[in-house]
């Protein structure tokens, strides 16, 4: 009985220290997100194209914030306009689109009486050569490795982005490069995973993107990491392509981008041993 008024009492007295913190964040005026990254695949008709529009959370939500009742368009530079449709809240979609390389197209959103706009040409690629696999990948050095090969045009500036879909992540791994010292050349990205297994199957892309994306994702990718969403929320203020017409001082984040797209699915191997 002795020990167990002692235990009480010491467990009243840490109860009795404990001080509730309430923090007071301050709460910033939601700010629109727009991920208007249209993606053509080669030998694809590139007719389906999706557009999300959503709004900032609090710190404390977990719940999306969809933005409905858009006036959402595309249009290319002879007036085509490409109208695209709410299909579910926040989920803009069309089945009419044009791609054609090469060419400019603008993007006109209109909510709560603004208008946002963006411009970007549709971005031609490469396609990938072949994936070379080994197992002298990671920190341990054992780790299953794969180095997606692509030859660079001669003569003219590009840049690229790859995205491999890892089974293990919610976001595809993001690799950027450009061509200022491998002009004409063959040249990689790497990925590397543990938990590579032999059968599995991997979605590889390799995209045609423009210099302002280029640079857009090197310093969105730099502060987030290479596994993170581009559109996820980030630590630092990166402003895209996408302005406000009636007020040039608002920040969007996100993107307007039109990209060639090649894909491959790559199975690991089983590795021969020497």
């Amino acid at each position: 009985m002795k020990k167990y008024l002692v235990l009480l009492g010491i467990l009243t007295l840490l109860l009795g220290c404990i001080d509730i913190v309430e923090v007071d964040l301050e709460e910033a005026e939601p700010r629109l997100v727009v991920d208007a990254i249209m993606e053509w695949k080669k030998d694809s008709r590139g007719d389906e194209q999706t557009i999300f529009l959503s709004r900032t959370r609090g710190f404390f939500e977990d719940t999306p914030s969809p933005v409905s009742g858009a006036f959402v368009e595309v249009q290319n530079s002879n007036g085509i306009k490409f109208t695209f449709e709410e299909i579910q809240p926040g989920e803009y979609k069309t089945t009419e689109f044009e791609p054609e390389l090469n060419e400019a197209y603008s993007l006109n959103i209109e909510v709560d009486g603004n208008t946002y706009v963006a411009s970007e040409q549709m971005t031609p690629v490469v396609p990938i050569d072949f994936v070379d696999q080994s197992t002298e990948g990671g920190f341990s050095g054992e780790d299953i490795e794969l180095r997606v090969f692509y030859t660079d045009v001669e003569g003219q500036e590009n840049f690229y982005l790859f995205k491999l879909f890892s089974p293990f992540l919610a976001f595809p791994e993001f690799s950027i490069f450009d061509d200022e010292f491998s002009d004409g050349n063959r040249s990689f990205a790497l990925f590397f995973d543990e938990d590579f297994e032999v059968g599995m199957q991997i979605p590889i892309q390799l995209h045609g993107i423009s210099q302002d994306y280029f640079n857009f994702l090197q310093i969105l990718l730099a502060q987030v990491g290479s596994a993170g969403g581009p559109f996820e929320t980030q630590p630092a203020t990166v402003r895209g392509n996408i302005s406000n017409k009636n007020n040039s001082d608002e920040l969007i984040f996100g993107y307007f981008g039109l990209s060639e797209v090649d894909e491959i699915i790559y199975t690991i191997q089983e590795q021969q041993i020497d």
